[in-house]
């Protein structure tokens, strides 16, 4: 029977490892002590008790991250030898990114770039906000299909960033007059969460010279 806290698996090379991350558990660790996603992965790595295996759980370094409630694909470098090679290609931006978002209503449009910098709010320490002192942030978001429920429509986007601001995504469909689903910060609340999912990374790993394409399906599509 599989552990509670085990994360799935979606690819794994000597170098690399990718999980599925659920929703309602960091990345990295906030000083509350809570249970990581990190402290996850690296317990799975040791539970199967090679050499190989401790020595990545010991040399674990996650190079994304998503927000607490945001779900899918997270990926860890597993060896300190390589770790440089891919924290250059994250500054970079070497790795292509695509997202799945739930969002409220029917764009008037079908295909749209947001560059619209972003920037703390100074009234809540928790958000974000577009900010014209704020940092450069590139979102690609195309139409995918319209969903109705009752009187109720919502709209699914396909989405891609060129850039990795806090809340980027999130603030940027607000901004634009269609907040993701479930997303309280930037929307209403929703008890089903928020619906906002890591779907795909590409990228050509200078390591093994190939062309890795890690892929995981929404668990609310």
């Amino acid at each position: 029977m599989p552990r509670l806290d085990a994360p799935d698996v979606l690819f794994e090379s000597p170098t690399l490892i990718a999980v599925d991350k659920p929703a309602g558990i960091i990345v990295h660790g906030d000083g509350t002590g809570a249970r990581t996603l990190t402290d996850q992965v690296r317990s799975l790595l040791e539970r199967r008790g090679t050499e190989a295996d401790r020595v990545a759980a010991r040399d674990l370094q996650c190079l994304q991250r998503l927000d607490r409630e945001t779900t899918g694909i997270v990926l860890f470098s597993k060896s300190k030898a390589t770790q440089g090679t891919y924290d250059r290609m994250v500054a970079e931006h070497a790795f292509e990114k695509r997202y799945q978002a739930l969002v409220e209503g029917a764009p008037a449009w079908r295909e749209r770039t947001f560059t619209w910098p972003i920037g703390r709010d100074r009234h809540d320490a928790r958000r974000m906000r577009v900010s014209r002192t704020g940092k450069a942030a590139v979102t690609h978001a195309t139409v995918a299909r319209e969903l109705k429920q009752g009187k109720r429509v919502r709209t699914l986007l396909n989405v891609a960033i060129e850039t990795g601001r806090k809340h980027q995504i999130r603030v940027h469909l607000a901004h634009a007059g269609s907040p993701i689903v479930g997303d309280e910060l930037y929307g209403r609340f929703d008890p089903a969460g928020l619906k906002l999912h890591a779907c795909r990374l590409t990228f050509d790993d200078p390591i093994s010279c190939e062309h890795i394409d890690i892929r995981s399906s929404a668990p609310w599509a």
